[in-house]
């Protein structure tokens, strides 16, 4: 992983990663009020206007869209880009197509909120957009993976670094799930609407084969690209054991493509079916710890850094959700786990803790150590970079933990039954629990939804003082070219 001395643009493209890190922010911001807010509607009613573009059922998708596709989707092409040229000592392959696939990325997202705000999506649990937005991620994702690889190709290392492995298998895992999730055919031409190929249950098992593979590749597998490079990096040590990173990722590449079908237990969906895909979740916890351990035993010898540094902080606290919420995955695959915890917030709690735990905390992490890199600068504030972390994990702590009192309220309370074998809750009496776990999942959001505007307060300081450092530097040049 040794670098060249020479860090300048003319061998590395910094622009398109620069633009990618500022979008990641700003839909971070925007995708996390959205959550906020309708967090705030469940716990608060009277929130509920009477205006349709910003009810629950049209935000939802919106406030999962932005920060899945638009906070996470910006974060992994900025830090891909930055970690393949890096670790290649090659320059992007083509400034045009990288270029290509932030407008084509970021027009997307675009169009698919105001669609979901207007009322079109496909009325399906993942991946609503209409037709025509998902031909343009398509062409948009196939340009991604040829960016990737031919910059690989051109790498002046013998060696491929285990970052860009990952990062490589969340790209072509998420074009196959794209693809097959939304094979459909549209009405007509000049129509919006279409018909997917999938019907009942097949449908399902489509959609949870989608949905949890993006959990798989999008939201682990390219994070995890993420880990191997930041980690070491920001810690100053070699990655505690590159043997096991391999063995980690064959292993979690091939179990987590089965897992899907556990969403769907004791649903029509075929009894082998989801006991197999529940199997699988098991034996995931083997890789997916392996990981985990890999990135915190990078620290032997340097453990002194989470008292000194706090992006360190953001990455191992990250490492820790990881791996909780892996442990916490597969347990809840179980049948009879699942038999309490589905339909329930539960399931949602759990969604969060990798969600904001791992996917957020190693993302903001890596842009804290990235972002001052990019502009050739320090950061704004080294405090604010303490007050966010502490802010996230707050939030964090304050939404698992009402989410599992929620969700494991609700299970019990509509399993229960009295003396004559009548349920003892009606529907209403466990809607009424979960007033208070509600209340506080809305204040967890809100704190954590503080923490980043505070990054992007911190980081739109550290970019105004570099382009003034510049701005200085361009007028010294400039003043003695005048006197020559």
């Amino acid at each position: 992983m040794a670098h060249s001395a020479v860090t300048s643009t003319d061998q590395y493209n910094y622009e398109i990663i620069k633009k990618f890190a500022i979008m990641a922010v700003v839909w971070a911001v925007l995708g996390m009020g959205a959550g906020v807010y309708i967090a705030s509607e469940l716990a608060w009613p009277f929130l509920n206007f009477d205006i349709a573009e910003i009810t629950f059922g049209r935000l939802r998708p919106v406030h999962t869209t932005l920060v899945i596709f638009g906070f996470g989707g910006n974060a992994l092409f900025a830090t891909s880009y930055y970690v393949v040229q890096r670790t290649c000592q090659a320059r992007l392959y083509s400034d045009a197509l990288a270029g290509f696939t932030f407008w084509g990325w970021n027009l997307s997202l675009v169009l698919g909120v105001v669609g979901y705000m207007a009322g079109y999506s496909q009325g399906r649990e993942y991946a609503e957009f209409i037709w025509p937005i998902d031909l343009l991620i398509a062409v948009t994702w196939v340009v991604y993976f040829w960016v990737f690889v031919q910059t690989l190709r051109r790498r002046s290392q013998p060696h491929i670094y285990v970052a860009n492995w990952f990062y490589l298998a969340f790209i072509l895992a998420t074009a196959l799930l794209h693809i097959f999730n939304n094979l459909a055919v549209p009405v007509s031409l000049f129509s919006l609407e279409s018909y997917s190929l999938f019907s009942g249950v097949q449908d399902a098992m489509t959609q949870w084969w989608y949905g949890h593979n993006a959990v798989g590749f999008f939201l682990t597998a390219a994070f995890l690209g993420m880990m191997y490079y930041f980690v070491p990096k920001q810690a100053g040590r070699p990655v505690y054991s590159y043997r096991l990173s391999i063995i980690h990722f064959w292993a979690l590449i091939f179990l987590y493509m089965w897992v899907g079908a556990h969403h769907l237990h004791w649903t029509a969906l075929p009894d082998w079916t989801s006991s197999l895909a529940a199997t699988f979740s098991i034996l995931l916890l083997l890789p997916s710890w392996g990981g985990m351990i890999n990135g915190i035993m990078t620290l032997s010898g340097a453990w002194d850094k989470l008292r000194s540094d706090p992006i360190m902080l953001f990455l191992i606290t990250s490492l820790s959700f990881y791996g909780m919420s892996t442990f916490e995955g597969p347990m809840m695959s179980l049948k009879s786990v699942n038999a309490l915890s589905h339909y329930t917030d539960w399931t949602v709690g759990h969604v969060h803790s990798g969600a904001l735990g791992w996917v957020a905390m190693v993302s903001i992490g890596s842009f804290y150590h990235m972002v001052p890199r990019l502009w050739d600068t320090k950061i704004y504030s080294v405090k604010l970079i303490y007050v966010h972390f502490f802010l996230a994990t707050i939030g964090i702590v304050l939404y698992i933990t009402s989410m599992w009192v929620a969700g494991i309220g609700q299970g019990l309370m509509l399993r229960a039954f009295d003396e004559y074998g009548n349920l003892a809750y009606t529907f209403v009496e466990s809607v009424t629990f979960l007033h208070g776990p509600y209340v506080v999942r809305a204040i967890g959001g809100m704190f954590f939804l503080t923490g980043a505007v505070i990054m992007a307060y911190n980081f739109y300081m550290t970019v105004r003082a570099a382009k003034r450092e510049q701005a200085a530097i361009e007028a010294k040049i400039a003043a003695k070219m005048a006197n020559a």
